[in-house]
């Protein structure tokens, strides 16, 4: 959050989000075969070479089959994995396998034309597919696929290495065929947080993929699975793939299921959908507002901010009684219970534009929960924000806001207001502390301002100030493990608020249409709805009173009145 800030990030951010952003495979032609000789491992490293002696075969973890190769980089090893496949000259070849571990690289050489090669920063933990392709020049014949990491990074693994294409002779791994598209998939016994999926059994299948959303969420050997963990009151799509020792078949058509309403995950202080506004502690030229001045549309009221003390992690809260006009302690702590009587939450938002906190260590993550949950006793804060704008430690962040949690029970909001660059990411530390603490989190209200472009979740680029940044930005997190009620969309309140990325709140409207209704998008279009999003976000009440409370007045109803 800014009081104004004057961060410009990059034009255009060209690397994708993680275990989000999935290169799509050209699909193979009815005479294309698999060059790649035992590309699913299942015969050890066989036709395989790995510099140094840094690959094995592994039993686990496997994408398909029994086997897997793992290979460990070293401080001057990449951990080269590669083979020589025999190709037809002048022919396209579609390379592709599926991957776990940090910067794992995929490519062929040799080719004869333009070598290629693709890479991801990190799989997120799961697998995730690297696809490119080739062509071959008029007289190659050979050429030489590779799998590797990076330098001195830990152990990465491969599964279901394939390079489809025209046979140039070589043939083919023999064995079973690859079995059929289940058919018959059904959804039943839906709940707030779970239903089952059903199929047909497949001839000649080892077992069974399931995918949610386009993602592998299951392996299992029977032809039905319940499917746990999911949030009320939202569509899921599911498709369910066979497999064998020869590889995985095609997906089955895709069936659609919606959870029952479950109520309200996280503080059931908070409504389903909420309006979120940052109040200043300062006069920097917008209106001036006591708490109780905040309009009513607003659910969740962020106080800005926490101090710093001298004590690493530690904070404390200084009203600005002369700044405000000689709002007094006394009259602030009352507002606050009035607030609090009314049904809205009173948070203090911690960090801004000028925030110095650091948690790093056990000792200052200790110091932030304890000196947090003092300042909530003391004045009635029902919870505290993140808005740490240097980056954070995913690990002692979480050990905070846990320990904080113990202290202050159920009843603990907790919000979280990261950059966008901080969320294109699950390996980011403020997305990998959103899902360590997903169990304790009220909702991320990332800002969409001071930005400049970001990917999306289609791996598209784009530039902020309409309906599709909002949209495609919102949709990474929403598909990167956050239940839809977590998830908020932060956006100045008047053009004053922010030094770019203001867009009106008819835009903000559409965009919230468009991901609980998939209605009034732009380009982009979600593959599916998400009606519990929690709601919006702005900086800030007191810039949307200069502005006539246009911005509450017209986004506050759309949020409540959201499915």
């Amino acid at each position: 959050m800014n009081r104004i800030r004057s961060l410009s990030l990059p034009l255009a951010v060209t690397v994708a989000a993680g275990a989000l952003t999935a290169l799509a495979a050209g699909a193979a032609q009815a005479a294309d075969i698999n060059v790649a000789r035992n590309g699913g491992f299942e015969s050890g490293l066989a036709n395989w070479s790995c510099s140094g002696g840094s690959g094995t075969a592994v039993s686990s973890p496997v994408y398909a089959g029994a086997g897997a190769l793992k290979a460990t980089p070293a401080g001057s090893d990449n951990a080269r994995c590669s083979q020589t496949v025999t190709v037809k000259p002048n022919s396209t070849y579609t390379l592709s396998t599926q991957v776990q571990g940090s910067y794992v690289y995929l490519g062929a050489t040799g080719t004869g034309t333009q070598d290629v090669s693709t890479w991801t920063p990190g799989s997120g933990g799961g697998w995730q597919k690297l696809s490119t392709t080739f062509t071959t020049g008029p007289s190659t014949t050979q050429v030489t696929v590779y799998t590797h990491g990076w330098y001195g990074q830990p152990a990465y693994v491969v599964d279901d290495f394939s390079v489809f294409g025209p046979d140039g002779g070589g043939g083919t791994d023999p064995g079973p065929g690859i079995p059929g598209a289940p058919a018959g998939t059904a959804v039943s016994g839906q709940s707030a947080n779970g239903l089952t999926l059903s199929w047909n059994a497949v001839g000649g299948a080892a077992g069974y993929h399931v995918y949610q959303d386009g993602a592998r969420v299951q392996t299992v050997s029977g032809t039905s699975t319940p499917v746990t963990g999911l949030a009320p009151s939202t569509s899921y799509s599911f498709q369910v793939s066979a497999y064998n020792t020869a590889g995985e078949g095609p997906k089955s058509a895709p069936v659609t299921g919606t959870t029952t309403g479950g109520g309200n995950p996280g503080n059931p202080a908070v409504p389903k959908h909420a309006l979120t506004g940052y109040w200043q502690n300062f006069n920097n030229g917008a209106t001036v507002q006591k708490i109780s001045d905040v309009s009513a549309q607003y659910d969740i009221i962020a106080v800005s901010f926490a101090d710093a003390t001298s004590t690493p992690g530690a904070i404390t809260f200084n009203l600005d009684s002369a700044g405000l006009g000689g709002y007094t302690v006394d009259r602030f702590k009352a507002d606050i219970a009035a607030k609090k009587a009314a049904g809205k939450s009173v948070i203090l938002s911690i960090g801004g534009e000028k925030g110095t906190i650091t948690v790093n260590d056990s000792t200052s993550a200790t110091n932030l929960a304890n000196s947090a949950y003092a300042l909530m006793q003391e004045y009635g804060f029902t919870g505290i924000d993140i808005d740490l704008e240097n980056g954070l430690n995913p690990t002692y962040m979480t050990q905070a806001l846990r320990a904080l949690s113990a202290k202050a029970g159920p009843s603990l909001v907790i919000t979280m207001a990261p950059q966008t660059i901080d969320m294109q990411s699950t390996q980011g530390g403020y997305f990998k502390t959103a899902l360590n603490i997903k169990d304790i989190l009220t909702v991320v209200n990332m800002q969409y301002y001071n930005s400049g472009s970001m990917n999306g979740c289609d791996g598209k680029v784009y530039s902020q100030g309409s309906v599709d940044f909002l949209t495609a930005l919102a949709c990474i997190q929403l598909e990167g493990g956050l239940d839809a009620s977590q998830v908020g969309i932060g956006v100045p309140a008047s053009p004053s608020g922010a030094g770019s990325g203001y867009v009106s709140p008819t835009v903000v409207n559409n965009a919230l249409d468009c991901l609980t209704r998939g209605t009034n998008c732009g380009s982009f279009k979600p593959s599916k709805t998400y009606p519990g999003l929690r709601g919006a976000m702005t900086w800030s009440t007191n810039w949307d009173a200069k502005a006539g409370s246009a911005w509450s007045n017209s986004v506050g109803p759309k949020v409540h009145g959201l499915p």
